[in-house]
């Protein structure tokens, strides 16, 4: 009856074995490998950009996460007012403010002439 087939026949299963420190040393990798390449760095950026918004003062230039180039006219503890043109102003959000600019950025891009 078996001839394509062979029999399978049931052998004794081998004792069960404790994995040890060798069958967490993969997992472990693993999850030191995620933190340095991602958590890491996101917490470090995240500080940083904390410490910058700390550090707003009144005649800083800036851009906002909206892409709004401006010069810091006031400021208190949760709003910046923004100048973005000659006498026009922004108020947003400090968190809103993604980047600190060079001096002379804003003053430069307004005096542009107009094509």
């Amino acid at each position: 009856m078996s001839f394509f087939i062979s029999d399978a026949f049931a052998q004794a299963a081998p004792a069960a074995q404790q994995p040890g420190i060798e069958g967490m040393l993969f997992p472990l990798g693993i999850l030191v490998f995620f933190y340095f390449l991602f958590l890491r760095p996101q917490s470090k950026r995240a500080k940083e950009q904390k410490q910058m918004v700390a550090s707003l003062t009144k005649g800083v230039e800036v851009v906002t996460t909206g892409g709004v180039l401006g010069k810091i006219a006031d400021l208190d503890e949760n709003f910046v007012k923004l100048e973005v043109g000659e006498n026009t102003f922004l108020q947003v959000q400090r968190h809103a403010i993604a980047n600190l600019m060079p001096k002379g950025t804003y003053k430069a891009i307004a005096k542009k002439p107009k094509v």
